[in-house]
């Protein structure tokens, strides 16, 4: 009969203490550091290990940090190809706009894309060998556990190298 009494009080207090955090986040001003509309993203030139013509944005974190969680943005112009490579670490995608096409293996293939519209997610774990292509304009937000990393499949397609 006692535990019933305990259950009642222990979810109360977790609401209690939900509530707070709720609440504290709903403040003015909260947002002002970390909360973003699409106009206020600063979109800038990619990292050497992304070539040329993408253009991203740094949303949350620092994907260069040697731990810690990042946010970045890939905006990408029609036709823009991202090379067979992997990552040492989880990778989180969700297509912001555009349509993104994914192929898995070695060797890029176009016949052998999935084709992911605005509003799909994918995860890929540690060494899945993948390759990219955007068409249309595509926006995708990809977040994960920093250091951010591509090793590319073959040394010849890596742009840092070039």
């Amino acid at each position: 009969m006692k535990r019933k009494p305990f259950i009642t009080l222990s979810i109360a207090a977790i609401l209690c203490i939900a509530g707070q955090f709720f609440t504290t986040a709903a403040h003015p001003g909260a947002h002002e550091k970390n909360a973003f509309t699409p106009d206020t993203i600063q979109w800038g030139p990619p990292p050497p290990f992304i070539a040329p013509g993408a253009q991203v944005a740094v949303v949350e974190g620092n994907p260069a940090g040697t731990t810690g969680d990042y946010t970045v943005r890939v905006k990408m112009p029609d036709g823009y190809r991202i090379a067979p490579h992997w990552h040492p670490l989880r990778e989180n995608v969700t297509v912001i706009s555009g349509t993104f096409k994914v192929g898995m293996g070695d060797t890029f293939d176009k016949d052998k894309m999935a084709t992911f519209p605005a509003g799909s997610f994918a995860y890929l774990d540690p060494d899945m060998h993948h390759y990219a292509m955007a068409s249309g304009e595509v926006i995708v937000q990809i977040h994960g556990v920093a250091p951010m990393q591509f090793n590319y499949i073959h040394p010849e397609d890596d742009p840092s190298k070039k």
